[in-house]
């Protein structure tokens, strides 16, 4: 039997589940499997926290807030930094797949930035937060987030210029 707390969760994961594994996918650059791994993380966390976040004056940054420390914590896990997640086991060593379209070279660009940088450009401008919001997403100052976004930028052009594979057309 559903009490109050369990059907308004229930509601809240129906409307905004999709929402939230597009934009783990963005702060994952691409990496579906950890992108769910890290929305269950999140709803787990969410779900605990319910009251308080039923409280919050800004659900948004709060549930983003949530998610980037998902992804964080994952990141620290010491198995992750030695584990190479592939769809395929190959029987042979392949060459990496050189990417056709618009979004799989701004994924496999977005790969090469550090995950604070990352998140900062996928919530600046994927998802248009201004720089107050991405701070308070990642726990930041807003002079950190500007930093991180011209870095990120910078670090990108010279990820593309260096890599025509990458070509954004």
């Amino acid at each position: 039997m559903k009490n109050e707390r369990d059907e308004q969760f229930h509601q809240f994961v129906v409307t905004r589940r999709a929402g939230l594994v597009r934009t783990a996918t963005l702060l994952t650059a691409g990496d579906a499997h950890l992108a769910e791994d890290l929305v269950q993380s999140t709803l787990t966390k969410l779900y605990v926290a319910w009251p308080a976040f039923q409280r919050a004056d800004n659900p948004d940054g709060y549930l983003r807030r949530v998610l980037v420390n998902a992804l964080t914590d994952e990141r620290r896990r010491w198995w992750r930094r030695r584990e190479r997640p592939m769809a395929e086991v190959p029987d042979h060593a392949v060459a990496e797949a050189v990417p056709g379209d618009l979004e799989d070279g701004l994924r496999a660009a977005l790969t090469q930035l550090p995950p604070r940088m990352r998140a900062a450009l996928v919530f600046r401008y994927f998802y248009d937060l201004d720089v107050a919001d991405t701070a308070d997403a990642l726990g930041c100052s807003e002079g950190t987030v500007k930093s991180q976004t011209a870095r990120a930028l910078d670090r990108l052009r010279a990820v593309i210029g260096q890599n025509p594979s990458f070509a954004l057309r």
